[in-house]
């Protein structure tokens, strides 16, 4: 019969005690590779989040917060009504995701609109390249108490009561007497509107400045010849 060798428990012991610590090194180094993994990916999601939701949640800080609320479609309908028989630029204050500005470009206008949030910009310019009307369009991501809308005959508003008294002191110093003003949702707070079309939240004002700002047309004088 063959003789089997046992190793001495002596033996057994180091051997083992050299494994061990092998195996935990490897396991260590998995552990730690999915930790600095799970570590990036989740970085890379909160930046993406605080990347997309801070230019919505920005506007809730200022002064006057004036949120994004997607018009509907009887507010769409009623402000193309008001804009019946008009003509000339047309400027949407608070842009949004660009739904009047593009509905109005349908309707022949050059039509404007302001929107503080990137991405609403960016949404508006890709909807109105997609709906064939990109070149009567332009959207510009600016504070709509930084720019003029003097050079505008047509102007709609979405806004909200607590800045209402300030833009229609604003809009009443910078537009031409030809200029019409179209308020969604609330109406301003000093001005008598011309028309009114809709209901609840759908209702529309709007108001001829030459009525509100009380322009005059000048009447050419005719001076009596004398005789020499």
């Amino acid at each position: 019969s063959e003789n089997t060798v046992c190793p001495s428990p002596g033996a057994m012991t180091q051997a083992l005690a050299k494994e061990v610590p092998q195996e935990e090194g490897e396991g260590g180094s998995r552990r730690s590779s999915w930790g600095l993994l799970l570590t990036a990916g989740l970085g890379g999601t909160l930046v993406a989040l605080y990347a997309v939701a801070t230019p919505f949640v920005t506007p809730a800080l200022r002064k006057v917060c004036l949120p994004f609320v997607p018009a509907t479609a009887a507010q769409i309908q009623n402000v193309l009504r008001m804009l019946e028989n008009r003509s000339g630029s047309l400027v949407d204050i608070g842009s949004g995701d660009g739904r009047i500005v593009i509905a109005a470009a349908k309707k022949g206008f050059q039509a404007v609109g302001y929107e503080l949030n990137p991405w609403l910009v960016w949404y508006s310019r890709y909807r109105a390249w997609r709906d064939g009307v990109h070149q009567n369009t332009k959207f510009y991501i600016s504070d709509l108490w930084k720019v003029s809308f003097s050079h505008y005959r047509n102007v709609v508003v979405f806004g909200v009561p607590q800045m209402m008294p300030q833009l229609e002191k604003k809009l009443e110093e910078e537009l031409e007497c030809n200029a019409r003003i179209i308020a969604c949702r609330f109406p301003f707070p000093c001005w008598i509107p011309d028309h009114t079309t809709g209901e609840g939240i759908d209702t529309v004002w709007a108001y001829d400045l030459k009525h509100s700002k009380g322009c005059k047309t000048k009447s050419l004088e005719v001076t009596p010849e004398t005789e020499s």
